[in-house]
């Protein structure tokens, strides 16, 4: 009888813990959402075979689509404090990624492929012509990986602070797979995901990551941020794929393979980004690149003045 007990006892102790734990995670997406900051109503909707994409489309002249890093954090409001200025001189698309902010979150692996189809369908669907394209962080990589799939869709490219060339090789192995089947567990995976992604842990980013000067860092885009990243429970599911290495992808052979123009703006401060572009300078000689002083991830919020003067100097440059 005691064997009987003891099981009765723990198995209610873990239906407790399990409800607990649940009741947390709903109060955590509840206050990290509270004040709707991302709430945009004035965009549309992209039906894609994988999900609905949130995008804007304003201004007139060539279309430029604007791509925001890839995390469970970004979003299209990245590019908030550039988008008019963008507006005068071309029609610019800001997309939500599949996985990001006001798009939707599928419980799906999330690869380097499946974003390489997403720009080029959505410049083949919404778009309808000849783009350029302004991405930052990894997200420059499925632009290129785009170019090399369908380079007659694509004009020019200006990444900022592009990723790693070196770290992009990286493949899944034993212990990645496992980080992945522990974050895709019901409750405890999405505990573990919003201990992963809490306030501290964005502030941290925005401090140690995105800007070098922290008195541009202001609380409501931390605050978003940290909304965006709890704005529905499949955030994890992206979170899982990067960790995973699922999104990353052999950039060496497609810089080889393409000709269309690249453009590299990247922020003095960020950790061994003359080492990187350097690699990808010797690959393709023809990349120009542009540095903005006192600045790290991304100069499009820290130094909005000086990276549209970068931006401007690659938009004019005709062919």
């Amino acid at each position: 009888m005691n064997w009987k007990k003891k099981i009765i006892s723990i198995t209610t102790l873990a239906s407790f813990t399990t409800l607990t734990i649940h009741i947390i995670n709903k109060l955590i997406y509840f206050s990290a959402t509270m004040d709707n900051l991302l709430s945009n109503t004035s965009g549309s909707y992209y039906n894609w075979k994988f999900g609905k994409i949130y995008y804007k489309k304003t201004g007139s002249g060539h279309p430029l689509l604007l791509l925001h890093d890839l995390d469970t954090y970004s979003s299209g409001h990245e590019w908030n404090k550039v988008l008019n200025e963008l507006s005068k001189t071309n029609t610019v698309y800001r997309v939500d990624l599949l996985g990001c902010g006001r798009s939707d979150k599928p419980n799906i692996t999330y690869t380097n492929y499946l974003y390489v189809q997403l720009i080029n369908d959505f410049i083949k669907q919404v778009i309808g012509e000849e783009t350029d394209i302004l991405a930052t962080g990894e997200s420059g990589a499925f632009a290129i990986a785009a170019c090399h799939y369908n380079n007659s869709a694509i004009r020019k490219l200006i990444l900022v602070n592009p990723p790693d060339i070196e770290k992009l090789a990286k493949i899944p192995d034993k212990r990645s797979k496992l980080f992945i089947n522990l974050l895709q567990l019901p409750v405890i995976g999405t505990f573990i995901y919003n201990l992963l992604t809490g306030l501290t842990n964005t502030d941290k980013l925005f401090h140690e990551h995105y800007f070098y000067n922290s008195d541009f860092i202001d609380h409501d885009l931390i605050s978003t941020y940290y909304e965006t990243a709890h704005m529905d429970v499949g955030s994890k599911y992206l979170l899982a794929s990067i960790r995973g290495h699922y999104t990353t992808l052999n950039l060496k052979h497609c810089l080889k393979s393409i000709t269309n123009s690249i453009y590299f703006i990247i922020g003095s401060e960020k950790e061994n980004i003359e080492e990187n572009v350097a690699i990808y300078h010797t690959i393709m000689p023809s990349i120009e690149i542009e540095k903005i002083d006192e600045a790290r991830q991304l100069p499009q919020l820290e130094k909005p003045y000086e990276f549209m003067d970068k931006v401007k100097i690659f938009l004019e440059d005709e062919f």
